[in-house]
C-alpha cells in the first residue's frame, strides 16, 4: 500500500450527560488517514445494485487506523461505508457509496 491519497474518517457526535445530569453535545471527530484507491467490481456493482445500494469506490487502508466509522469523506465528498473486507492483516477495504442529499 502506497497511500497516496487522504481520506477522512468521521466518528459522529451526538448527545450524552455528565455525572450531575447536564446534557453534553459531543461533536464529530474527523480523522485525516492515508488510503488507496480501488476500483468497484464488476459482481459486487451489480449484486449491489440489486439490494438498492450503489459502490462507487473502494479506500484501502491500515486496519489499525479504521475503527468501524460509517462515513468518510475523500476530496470534499461525503460516502458511506457499505461493507468492509479485509483479506489479511495489512489491509482493510471500505466499500463505499455517496451519501444522497448532502
Amino acid at each position: 500500500m502506497r497511500g497516496d491519497h487522504e481520506l477522512i474518517l468521521i466518528k459522529p457526535g451526538g448527545r450524552t450527560k455528565d455525572n450531575i445530569g447536564n446534557e453534553i453535545v459531543i461533536d464529530p471527530v474527523e480523522t485525516p488517514v492515508l488510503c488507496d484507491l480501488r476500483s468497484v467490481g464488476r459482481n459486487e456493482f451489480y449484486s449491489a445494485a440489486t439490494a438498492g445500494m450503489a459502490p462507487e469506490i473502494v479506500f484501502v487502508m491500515h486496519p489499525y487506523e479504521y475503527s468501524g466509522e460509517q462515513l468518510v469523506t475523500f476530496e470534499g465528498v461525503r460516502y458511506q461505508v457499505i461493507r468492509t473486507y479485509s483479506e489479511h492483516d495489512e489491509e482493510v477495504e471500505l466499500v463505499c457509496g455517496k451519501v444522497k442529499g448532502k
